[in-house]
């Protein structure tokens, strides 16, 4: 049975629009992105097919060109949509951030960060720079390493800051082990970025650590 037969409260384009986005699964979600099946599959059919063979929707969304367009029903076109509408996302994070309220949504900055960050396969130390009201000025990466770390160095992170014209920062990292909990390395290039920027009365508000699906917060640790 095709979706056009379903019953019209369970098809998952009407399902949105009278439900809300939320009141869908991810096969569904994905099925409005397919928008067709192949024969003898819905899009519904075939969006579940997917998630079975890729795990989950993030190591589908992850994954490269060769191994999406490798599946019968997909190809290049979908694989361009697929990555657009991430990128899409992602851009629209990072500028409800900018926006002119002050930052004052840990949830929202983590998400953000999450998303720039977990799926890097080597460490990226990146900074959120603030004005004194905490709103967003920039996000930068700032420096990548190997796998096993990056090199973090304060005189740069102290230049950036004074370009910006920064009055605080949020720090982020991710651990491509995928294991969010914080090392005594990272302990202790927070420490010592925290004690530069404090010379010249820049505050540092928190120090993310971003894993596979998971992330820790220096601030809500006590760490800072």
């Amino acid at each position: 049975m095709t979706i056009a037969n379903w019953p019209e409260s369970e098809r998952p384009r009407e399902k949105l629009l009278t439900r809300g986005p939320a009141s869908l699964s991810d096969a569904e979600l994905l099925a409005i992105f397919l928008r067709t099946g192949i024969p003898g599959k819905s899009a519904v059919d075939l969006a579940r097919d997917l998630l079975l063979q890729f795990s989950n929707l993030r190591t589908l969304i992850d994954s490269s060109q060769s191994e999406l367009c490798a599946i019968r029903g997909l190809g290049t076109s979908k694989y361009v949509q697929l990555k657009a509408s991430l990128e899409l996302g992602r851009r629209y994070l990072e500028q409800t951030l900018k926006r002119d309220n002050p930052l004052n949504s840990p949830e929202m900055t983590r998400h953000f960060l999450m998303s720039r960050l977990r799926a890097y396969p080597y460490e990226v130390f990146a900074c959120l720079f603030l004005d004194n009201r905490h709103r967003v000025i920039a996000f930068e990466e700032l420096f990548t390493g190997t796998i096993d770390g990056a090199s973090v160095h304060p005189r740069e992170v102290v230049r950036r800051s004074l370009a910006h014209n920064a009055a605080a920062v949020i720090f982020a990292h991710n651990h491509p082990s995928g294991i969010a909990e914080p090392s005594q390395a990272d302990k202790h290039i927070t420490r010592r970025l925290t004690e530069a920027l404090g010379l010249i009365d820049i505050r540092v508000l928190d120090h993310f650590v971003i894993g596979d699906g998971d992330s820790v917060s220096f601030a809500e640790r006590g760490l800072l």
